[in-house]
């Protein structure tokens, strides 16, 4: 009897830690604490849906590109998130949206696609409508890219083309924080949007870092001395933030990821976006903390 007593003892003992500890642990998530003056935001995401993505073509048995991007979109909606939810009700104001260019052509998707342009205001920021932003950009984002892969028809990204004609109307709201996430490899191509101009393209593929000799030692030379680059779209872009996920370099070139950064760097800076940074495509439980202070940082 004395040994069953220390028995259930120890037992509550341990269960009543295991609660304390499962408690604190919720509390922790549920209290994340921001400023509460916090600017208004305008989070917008452009996809790459290129050949990227196809997981037979471009195989990783870490984790697909495909369910890193879905990491990615989760960590932004989550961030988006906690923004709303820790801004007093008053000066709620802020914005999240989604972008694929070109457009799907499914009809179906184009709707749900919609469905992700999401504005909260003190009029219908409630709490349980806040914390339903990131399931449903995990549910239509996996539908997204689910759709592409079957589809098999991939026809490039035309983010160029993004930058010259739609940024301005679609990014940019007066009185907010405006974010640009661009999830891509960092090459550009798309086949409505080949233009030359002298050695500045509007696209940059493995083959043309190839051919205009860029992987060698000296690729930097080259660069600043040619003047190769992207072309540049805008010159007033000082109101936009953009952050780049998801640089995947070809392997066989050691200065591939070099000339991408460098490019891409480049253009930003000829636009006078306000501030960007750029990463590879490391592993979603990574880049989460990347994703989280660069969104919510004061």
């Amino acid at each position: 009897m004395k040994h069953f007593r220390l028995l259930l003892s120890l037992t509550l003992i341990l269960t009543s830690c295991e609660e304390t500890k499962s408690k604190s642990i919720t509390v922790e998530e549920e209290t994340i604490k921001l400023s509460p003056n916090r600017p208004n935001l305008n989070i917008s995401i452009l996809i790459d849906l290129s050949d990227r993505i196809n997981p037979k073509k471009y195989p990783n048995p870490a984790m697909e590109y495909f369910e890193r991007d879905l990491g990615y979109i989760h960590s932004i909606a989550k961030s988006f998130e906690w923004h709303v939810r820790n801004k007093r009700s008053i000066k709620i104001n802020d914005h999240i949206q989604l972008y694929i260019d070109p457009e799907p052509s499914d009809s179906n998707l184009n709707e749900k696609i919609n469905s992700l342009n999401i504005t909260f205001t003190k009029n219908n920021a409630k709490r349980e409508v806040i914390m339903k932003t990131s399931a449903l950009y995990d549910s239509i984002s996996k539908q997204i890219y689910r759709s592409a892969i079957e589809d098999n028809n991939y026809v490039g990204s035309d983010i160029w083309g993004f930058f010259k004609t739609k940024v301005e109307d679609f990014c940019l709201q007066d009185e907010h924080r405006n974010i640009l996430v661009i999830l891509t490899d960092g090459y550009l191509y798309h086949k409505d949007a080949k233009l030359k101009e002298d050695n500045l393209t509007s696209y940059l593929t493995p083959q043309d870092i190839r051919n205009f000799k860029l992987n060698k030692p000296d690729w930097k030379d080259k660069i600043q001395d040619l003047d190769f680059g992207f072309i540049s779209t805008k010159s007033n872009l000082k109101e936009l933030e953009v952050l780049v996920l998801g640089i995947n370099p070809d392997p066989k070139n050691p200065y591939e990821q070099d000339v991408i950064f460098q490019y891409w760097k480049d253009w930003l800076t000829k636009m006078n976006v306000k501030d960007f940074e750029i990463k590879t495509a490391i592993l979603p439980a990574n880049m989460d903390k990347i994703i989280k202070d660069y969104i919510l940082k004061e």
